[in-house]
């Protein structure tokens, strides 16, 4: 049997876990049995994955005898889809790892335990299916697991309408690739893959598809204005679920858009990156800014994914950018670029998800103003977290750093470009991504700061202890999955090679033979980086220093209270807070972008009541666009609520009136 065979062998495996789950899940041994099962299935799907694309990407067919009756249900394994199994299993097997252990402190597993093998299976296939309904259906088995897994706390009132929001969200999503799926078809209904490869369409038609593609992947991928769910629906599930649709179910979304886009379609026309280029752009810069207003830690992380998706969108729009001004290689660059961020942002997202689970499970507190002091109490997970701080930050020698210089590579080159719209619009879009990178140091200097340095702010943090060994080895392995594909970038780079020539028709350039493991994206006389060397002098450099302080310098060692800023008894509310540290960020861009104030209500002399601050943040894409649509959508509905009170005759009117204009529409239509 092919690879292919036995991912869906695998897959099948994941599908049957959830009704033993169902029946199994009061049993004391059903946490560690369902997420140790799915650990293995995953590992299983997951090297298959790898294994295919290393070996070059051929593509693998499998048809059912399911699905539509005149094509089946096909499906396929080649490189792009082996690339996001491989991210979709790596991702799944940390989650599940760390269920093995967490999972154990959950109060209802009856409502975690049976979807959560149905949402890694359903990724699975939304990657490999090669047909449109075996795709929708997949999309959507994957999209109703999750909700039932952000609704799994639906006690909660903010996590019911965290699940109804993200319900509208991803049904929207859904239809939007229908519609496109529809009319890559074409009259002749040719749902399969294939036959829509042939079927190439052009004009206003391959435009309209571009733009429900952007809809339909963008609003689960969390592009802006399309992301309003993500710091709603991550919070609310349970932590390594969180790790799962943030780390790994955005990128499922970015698959839907290329697979759309850059296979699909066809060849791009030059205008096609300009709407990706500023949805790209714009989904960086506001989601980090944003993020920068939050003091809950996993909305701070859902908001600084949607600047992460926004770092990919950049550079799909150069890859489209170059591959319709024929500049293959660069093409190749930018592509590679943004699969990299794919593969990093899984890895370092997931960490800091899970990392937020194990502070959470420790404290009980979501909210950085009551943290602190963390570093003492739990070490490992603070370590962990600052390896995936580090990440996100893009500092070298990890994986964030190479995917985004990779990216700048690609901008850099666009004055290769002939549109003259283009070359105005890519520096710009270098601009907002440098912009992005600078405030995401900040946001995660704020985020580990507040929460892991400092003194204890609640008595929650003074007694908080290391979480379980479980959880703590799937973290350590992705921080070590982030420092090894930040040391060896070119192992990572040469694997994306079969996707990159598949989609943009030309590899980059082999890296992993290059001296010293450097990687060369373009030539050596343009740029080079090796984070072998950067990681080895980073070890010499700390170590001198370590040995110049503590053998050179006077060996005494004296110990004294901190500067207490001339009060006697040190609390911790004389430290930074959250919103202090953020506070100069929102007073420059918070106020016209978000109508951020500040409100102090300070007593007058000789009251006795406290002083108050209080931000007030206004989401002004929530006011002008889903506000107005919401009363839209009820004003309406109060009035078809009439349509069920009509007599009999009127009904048959009304049937009859909806057949004409069907059949005159098909008649238009042909």
């Amino acid at each position: 049997m092919s690879g292919a065979d036995w991912l869906l062998i695998c897959d099948a495996g994941l599908l049957a876990l959830a009704p033993l789950a169902m029946f199994a899940c009061r049993r004391s041994w059903a946490n560690g049995a369902i997420h140790g099962a799915a650990l293995i299935l995953c590992l299983m799907a997951g090297a298959l994955a790898l294994s295919t694309l290393l070996a070059g990407g051929a593509a693998q067919q499998v048809v059912l005898p399911l699905g539509l009756p005149w094509i089946g249900a096909r499906f396929r394994l080649d490189a792009l889809s082996a690339a996001f199994a491989a991210v979709v299993n790596l991702g799944g097997a940390a989650a599940c790892l760390y269920g093995v252990g967490h999972g154990r402190h959950e109060r209802e597993p009856q409502r975690v335990l049976p979807f959560l093998p149905v949402f890694i299976a359903g990724m699975n296939l939304v990657v490999l299916a090669d047909d449109a309904f075996s795709f929708l259906v997949s999309w959507e088995v994957m999209s109703v697991a999750s909700w039932a897994l952000v609704m799994a706390h639906h006690h909660d009132p903010a996590n019911r309408r965290a699940g109804y929001i993200y319900l509208l969200m991803a049904s929207f999503g859904a239809l939007c690739l229908l519609l496109a799926i529809g009319l890559l078809a074409g009259p002749a209904g040719s749902y399969a893959f294939d036959a829509i490869r042939a079927h190439r369409v052009s004009g206003r038609v391959a435009g309209l598809v571009l733009t429900l593609a952007l809809l339909g992947a963008g609003s689960k991928a969390g592009l802006v204005p399309l992301h309003v769910w993500l710091p709603l629906a991550h919070p609310a599930a349970p932590s390594h679920v969180s790790a799962l649709m943030s780390g790994v179910m955005t990128k499922v979304a970015i698959y839907a858009f290329v697979r759309i886009v850059f296979d699909l379609l066809g060849s791009p026309d030059p205008w096609w990156s300009v709407p990706v280029l500023l949805l790209g752009a714009a989904t960086a810069v506001l989601g980090i800014l944003q993020g920068l207003l939050q003091t809950d830690l996993k909305r701070f992380l859902a908001y600084s994914t949607v600047e992460n998706i926004g770092i990919i969108f950049i550079g799909l729009g150069l890859a489209l950018a170059f591959r319709a001004e024929a500049l293959p290689l660069a093409a190749a660059l930018a592509m590679t670029a943004a699969l990299f961020h794919v593969l990093n942002h899984a890895l370092f997202k997931s960490l800091l998800f899970l990392g937020a689970g194990a502070v959470l499970g420790a404290t009980g507190e979501r909210d950085l103003e009551r943290m602190g002091g963390l570093i003492r109490r739990m070490p490992i997970t603070a370590v962990v977290f600052l390896v995936g701080a580090m990440a996100i930050s893009a500092l070298p020698p990890l994986n964030g750093f190479v995917s985004e210089w990779l990216t700048f590579q690609a901008v850099l080159v666009s004055p290769q470009i002939g549109a003259t719209a283009l070359k105005f619009l890519v520096p710009a879009v270098g601009a907002m991504l440098a912009l992005a990178a600078a405030l995401t140091a900040a946001a995660m200097v704020r985020a580990y700061g507040v929460a892991f340095l400092g003194r204890p702010r609640s008595n929650a943090a003074a007694q908080a202890k290391e979480t379980d060994p479980w959880s703590l080895a799937a973290m350590i392995i992705l921080a070590g999955l982030c420092l090894a594909a930040g040391v060896l970038p070119g192992f990572v780079i040469d694997a994306l090679a079969p996707v990159a020539r598949t989609l943009t028709g030309a590899p980059m350039p082999a890296q992993s033979a290059q001296a010293w493991l450097s990687i060369v994206p373009i030539a050596e006389s343009r740029s080079s980086y090796n984070g072998l060397l950067v990681l080895a002098f980073i070890i010499a450099s700390a170590s001198l220093s370590a040995f110049a302080i503590h053998r050179l310098a006077s060996r005494a060692l004296r110990r004294a209270p901190a500067w207490d800023c001339g009060f006697p008894e040190p609390s911790a509310a004389t430290q930074y807070t959250a919103g202090s540290f953020a506070q100069p960020l929102r007073r420059v861009f918070g106020a016209r972008i978000f109508a951020a104030r500040d409100q102090v209500d300070m007593p007058a002399p000789g009251d006795i009541r406290p002083a108050r601050f209080t931000m007030l943040v206004r989401d002004r894409i929530w006011e002008g666009l889903y506000q107005p649509l919401a009363l839209a959508v009820g004003w309406t509905a109060d009035r078809i609520n009439r349509l069920q009170f009509l007599t009999i005759r009127v009904y048959l009117s009304l049937v009859f009136l909806a057949l004409v204009s069907l059949l005159l529409g098909l008649a238009l239509w042909d």
